[in-house]
């Protein structure tokens, strides 16, 4: 069986959770020798067999970037053609699958990482352009053979923004994490490079500022914290210019309240580092008001780190309240946005959560070392990538 695995994101040119779940699906998909996969992404050229990268194309250089989106399918749909299967990731590359599989015949399957209907705040990024990638992304979903979505929650969003579609054909396969790599490894000399103390209780974000990671709301939290309590921000690449002021008046109002223990690291960090600053916390928080899984939540409990985390989307699949961890109440606007309801008591329960948390360090290590049971036993990347071809099998008939 030959599969094209198609991604807008691609090692080393990764910067988000679906990038993060493409490479490890490819990587489980490899080891187990029984399927070709050749893999299709955007950007510069990969140093890896199979592999195939495409870069925008020249004559849309001033073109808006969904439309420079297209231009790239066009030439990765062209590619696609002796593949038994196409599976693309997100929407820059679902129209690129949907293309294919007219083209060469063969089924496509699309994973869904998250939904344009419900990230409305695209169109600030976007703007006409925001239309375009929900038109690519509902005829995708519509023309699929398959959908898997990566949570629970997930694909009931998916079949509440898709009404059209097939039941049957939606199926859950969870994100995965690699519990090798994201295991608990104290640096303190990198610890302290980024202006942290080991010896003081710490909560940590990693994450993009887009809206959806609620970032605002964690600053805002942060205010109620105890005052020895350190707040370590890894957050970066800016959706928009608009949120990044946001954060950035957020960031001087609570560093004026609280002038130390607030770090904010905006550039992305190699993995080893990350796993020194989670290793050196002690809570992990996670305020997104949209996260149809959350492969960050995964790589904080592998690394034996709690996570306080939203109530929303496939959160509460991973995180286990009182187990592993604290979900925090939300309700949230029927628009698409999935804002709070009530900001403000949003804010206040994600306080409180975290600032349990950081009170009793022995009851959050314990559940720090829950948090890394849990993820290893149910969210292997082999028992994923056995999950995902049977997906295969099944739209394949065999």
């Amino acid at each position: 069986m030959r599969v094209d695995i198609l991604s807008k994101e691609y090692p080393p040119a990764v910067y988000g959770g679906a990038g993060v779940h493409v490479a490890e699906l490819v990587r489980a998909l490899r080891e187990r020798g029984d399927v070709e996969v050749q893999v299709r992404c955007f950007g510069s050229p990969r140093d890896e067999a199979d592999t195939t990268a495409y870069a925008d194309l020249p004559e849309l250089a001033s073109a808006n970037a969904a439309i420079q989106t297209f231009g790239v399918d066009l030439a990765m749909a062209s590619d696609c053609e002796g593949a038994d299967l196409v599976h693309s990731h997100t929407w820059y590359a679902n129209f690129a699958g949907h293309l294919g599989s007219l083209l060469g015949g063969m089924p496509h399957v699309v994973t869904a990482h998250s939904l344009e209907p419900l990230r409305p705040w695209k169109a600030e990024q976007l703007g006409g352009g925001y239309r375009v990638s929900s038109f690519a992304e509902r005829e995708s979903y519509e023309g699929a053979a398959a959908v898997v979505a990566v949570s629970a929650g997930m694909r009931a969003d998916i079949l509440k923004s898709y009404p059209s579609l097939d039941p049957e054909r939606v199926h859950v396969v969870h994100n995965g994490i690699d519990s090798q790599l994201w295991s608990r490894r104290p640096d303190e000399d990198v610890v302290r490079k980024h202006g942290v103390d080991p010896d003081k209780p710490s909560v940590i974000f990693v994450g993009r500022i887009t809206r959806q990671k609620g970032l605002p709301y964690l600053i805002k939290a942060a205010a109620s914290l105890p005052p020895d309590v350190q707040v370590v921000l890894c957050a970066g690449a800016p959706d928009t210019k608009e949120i990044l002021a946001e954060v950035e008046g957020l960031m001087d109002g609570l560093r004026a309240q609280r002038p130390e223990g607030v770090v904010w690291i905006p550039e992305m960090l190699p993995r080893d580092e990350i796993v020194a600053l989670l290793s050196a916390a002690t809570v992990f928080a996670c305020p997104s008001v949209y996260e149809p899984l959350g492969i960050v939540n995964l790589e904080a409990m592998a690394c034996e780190l709690p996570v306080v985390a939203t109530a929303t989307g496939g959160i509460p699949e991973v995180v286990m309240d009182g187990e592993t961890g604290w979900l925090v109440p939300i309700e949230q606007v029927d628009d698409g946005t999935g804002r709070p309801v009530d900001p403000d008591a949003f804010v206040a329960d994600l306080a409180g959560r975290l600032t349990e948390a950081v009170s009793d360090r022995e009851r959050a290590k314990h559940m720090g070392l829950a948090g890394r049971a849990r993820a290893v036993k149910h969210f292997s990347w082999a028992s994923i990538g056995d999950r995902t071809m049977d997906v295969y099998r099944q739209v394949l008939g065999s």
